[in-house]
């Protein structure tokens, strides 16, 4: 008998690229795909930072380096994807949250909001796509909020939705050339930017009572899911979202 083989989930020789790398989620999943194999390339905003995220990952055998980049300078971003080789995986953890009540909601901070979560990330995903000389997979860190609502969430919400949708569509446009294009789903991954809404004790226990496992994300959690959508062991997974949420969006 000819038993059935488990895919690789090794990526080497395979080259990454994780906008928003330099800490957090992002630098959690730089990590992950550098320990099975990839060669990743880490962008951010703060030239210290990224240097820093990728220096303490070439400390432990990883295969990284950092690029100063602002995802919403459209011409940088072109320009630093035509210096470099194609890459076969984006993996894009930029983003940014301004929470505010729907009615108090500034324009400044809808398009600030909106340029980094849903425009950059759209021709972030363009970029790579169209230099990609083979298959390739495409991972956008999108959020819970995705799929549902949330107080105070209005503009985040709207991002995130839109980051869906757009996934949806490039899936099925692309998946002739064999890219595929997903998202990951996180619900509330403990953070040094997520610090002051877990020290709000009415927010905690929001977060604590719609989450059905008995404790919050942590960064750790994100790391296996964005391993197997880059991984062989995903190749008939496109178009679709992963939700790491601990149960949030099952109610």
């Amino acid at each position: 008998m000819d038993l059935p083989r488990t895919p690789s989930f090794r990526l080497d020789g395979r080259r990454a690229f994780v906008p928003g790398g330099s800490r957090g989620i992002g630098l959690g999943c730089a990590v992950a795909l550098a320990e099975a194999g990839a060669a990743v390339t880490l962008a951010a905003r703060s030239a210290a930072a990224v240097a820093e995220a990728a220096e303490a990952m070439r400390e432990v055998g990883l295969e990284a380096d950092g690029l100063a980049l602002d995802v919403t300078d459209l011409a940088a971003v072109e320009a630093a994807l035509d210096d470099r080789a194609p890459f076969d995986i984006l993996c894009n953890s930029a983003g940014l949250a301004r929470h505010t009540p729907a009615l108090d909601t500034m324009p400044g901070d809808f398009d600030a909001v909106t340029a980094i979560n849903l425009r950059a990330a759209y021709f972030l995903a363009q970029g790579v796509a169209k230099r990609m000389t083979g298959p390739g997979s495409i991972i956008q860190i999108s959020s819970q909020m995705g799929h549902v609502g949330g107080p105070e969430r209005a503009v985040y919400c709207a991002t995130k939705h839109g980051v869906e949708g757009m996934t949806k569509a490039m899936a099925l446009e692309w998946g002739p050339r064999g890219i595929r294009v997903n998202t990951i789903c996180p619900t509330f991954i403990r953070t040094p930017l997520t610090e002051p809404t877990f020290a709000d004790p009415a927010r905690r226990a929001w977060i604590e009572d719609k989450i059905a496992l008995p404790r919050v994300g942590r960064v750790e959690d994100i790391m296996g899911a964005v391993v197997y959508l880059a991984s062989e062991a995903a190749a008939l997974v496109t178009g679709t979202a992963l939700r790491v949420d601990g149960g949030w969006t099952a109610a």
